[in-house]
């Protein structure tokens, strides 16, 4: 049912919307075109980041990214490769032609849209949490007022935790003090990204905590096509596919698949973009 409906949904809205484009004219799709001619999508994702992108005990490439990029792949019709990428290279990859395209929890920014194709909608977020001991029984950000909270400098939600909630900010060099500093009692919570958070709890090492509080200032994340693309023929595809996650709650599946802890975010555009006429 899922490969059916990324499949006529997504392609009718890649070709009508390509046609119409007034880019149209100047796409050649070369990368689209390769891709099916070999009859396969090569795509760049984590094999770091548990459980977006991490290897399993046999040492293949897993998570809820990968579970997208293998939807993408059966709806065209084609095998799929993986390719492990990190943050640093992620773009340099796909501008040299290594991937035909990454889903690597990549923030979306307006410098990087200069660089790679980032389409619309966006398929997740990520926002500003706290990592903190079960025993304290944190429920609300009020709670860190007046309290010590480690945090990682240069961060730009030290600032905001500190004046929006009064924390009282220790900001360490590196992830890894400010996390040796939480344990050791330091402070009461570690403020960070709640992706990256949420990767350390799934490891199974900090099993004695939490993340206790609703994000908040989301970043909303994209995945990329070459920018040369992003209007044409592969951009409107992935559009329409993304669409369709939302609109399906394909995404608040796999979120629930990979046990990882529900956003706001896709539970909004699962509402934003659901089909009028469900349920009548």
């Amino acid at each position: 049912m899922l490969k059916k409906l990324l499949a006529t949904g997504a392609a009718a809205a890649a070709l009508t919307f390509a046609a119409a484009s007034a880019d149209a004219a100047k796409c050649t799709n070369d990368v689209w075109n390769k891709i099916m001619q070999r009859g396969k999508i090569v795509v760049g994702v984590k094999a770091d980041y548990k459980p977006w992108g991490f290897r399993n005990e046999g040492g293949g490439i897993v998570g809820m990214e990968i579970d997208i990029a293998r939807d993408v792949a059966d709806a065209m019709g084609v095998e799929l490769e993986l390719v492990a990428v990190q943050s640093s290279n992620r773009m340099q990859f796909l501008e040299q032609g290594k991937v035909d395209m990454f889903i690597a929890t990549m923030s979306d920014r307006p410098d990087r849209r200069k660089i790679v194709g980032i389409t619309q909608p966006n398929y997740y977020t990520s926002g500003t949490n706290v990592m903190a001991p079960k025993a304290l029984g944190l429920t609300k950000w009020e709670d860190l007022r007046d309290k010590s909270v480690c945090g990682k400098q240069g961060a730009f939600y030290n600032k905001i935790v500190s004046e929006r909630y009064g924390a009282k900010i220790v900001a360490f060099t590196g992830n890894a003090e400010a996390k040796q500093a939480l344990r050791d009692r330091k402070c009461v919570a570690w403020v960070y990204d709640d992706s990256s958070i949420m990767s350390d709890l799934s490891s199974g090492n900090y099993s004695e905590f939490e993340m206790p509080l609703t994000s908040e200032d989301d970043n909303p994340w994209g995945l990329a096509v070459p920018i040369a693309e992003k209007n044409c023929v592969f951009g409107q595809f992935m559009s329409g596919i993304t669409f369709n996650m939302h609109q399906s709650g394909r995404l608040i599946e796999l979120e629930r698949k990979w046990g990882i802890q529900p956003t706001e975010y896709l539970k909004a555009q699962h509402a934003r973009y659901k089909d009028w006429l469900a349920g009548k």
